[in-house]
């Protein structure tokens, strides 16, 4: 008897709605970071610009990612 552990099945039930969180929350912290900006010193305005820009690429490769999982649970590849 061997105790390997097996890996655990790609569940991918609830992908849209875990995406959906995901990019509700990154937008928050745009948001946030957009406000906090005008508080910031020039070092740090520059720093929250770089990090929210590199936000807006990950809410567009979610939603891109979100899309294509509302597609295969139509197809019912899920």
């Amino acid at each position: 008897m061997t105790n390997e552990k097996q890996p655990k099945r790609d569940n991918r039930f609830n992908n849209v709605e875990r995406l959906h969180d995901m990019i509700e929350n990154t937008e928050r912290k745009l948001h946030e970071a957009e406000v906090s900006m005008e508080f910031a010193s020039p070092e740090e305005r520059e720093m929250l610009k770089q990090k929210n820009e590199r936000r807006k690429q990950s809410i567009e490769a979610m939603n891109a990612e979100m899309k294509e999982e509302m597609e295969a649970r139509k197809k019912g590849k899920i």
